[in-house]
């Protein structure tokens, strides 16, 4: 058999052809549903940026703050250390103390090495920051002195003074290591 010529054969039907403007929609449905999953994406990696960004701002705070409790602490331990290692050395100044006044009454002179080794120490626990306190005249306060006795009136003060310091006080800092201790007299009364 012989093939047709081309003349013969049936005349084709056109093939349906799809007009641009539906595959330019499906297109731009196409870009447009990209575009709106970037735009989701963005906006998703926005709220994940933001939530991260809190987090670290959180944990700085609480860094921060955590420094603050170590250093306070750090500081509270050292004052707590230096307050339990000179309260027992009071008793040692108070004796220094007593010989003094022991040396003044009796007109003689302390030991000069032991007043050489007296004042080192006194040099030493001030560097501590121990220091002394209360003097004849002192205004009473009864947050930092303790009044062993009240001896009467005196017309020379206006208020409840100490006429006698039988102990000196001590402190570190703002914190008493122990009141003085003193007789007291109030104002006479008219």
């Amino acid at each position: 058999m012989t093939e047709p010529s081309r003349d013969e054969q049936a005349p084709r039907e056109p093939e349906e052809q799809e007009s641009p403007a539906p595959r330019a929609e499906e297109a731009a449905d196409t870009v447009t549903d990209e575009v709106v999953e970037e735009v989701d994406e963005l906006a998703e990696a926005r709220r994940a940026l933001a939530e991260l960004t809190n987090d670290l701002q959180r944990l700085q705070a609480e860094f921060v703050n955590y420094k603050r409790r170590v250093e306070r602490d750090r500081e509270l331990i050292k004052q707590n250390a230096t307050y339990a290692a000179l309260t027992p050395i009071i008793e040692v100044l108070d004796t220094i103390d007593r010989a003094r006044e022991h040396a003044e009454k009796s007109g003689q002179s302390l030991d000069p090495g032991f007043q050489a080794t007296a004042d080192q120490l006194e040099r030493v626990v001030a560097g501590l920051g121990l220091t002394k306190f209360g003097a004849p005249g002192d205004v009473f306060d009864p947050t930092i002195h303790d009044a062993l006795s009240h001896i009467g009136e005196d017309a020379e003060v206006q208020v409840t003074t100490c006429k006698v310091v039988a102990k000196a006080g001590y402190r570190i800092g703002d914190r008493v290591v122990r009141a003085a201790q003193v007789l007291v007299v109030d104002p006479a009364s008219n």
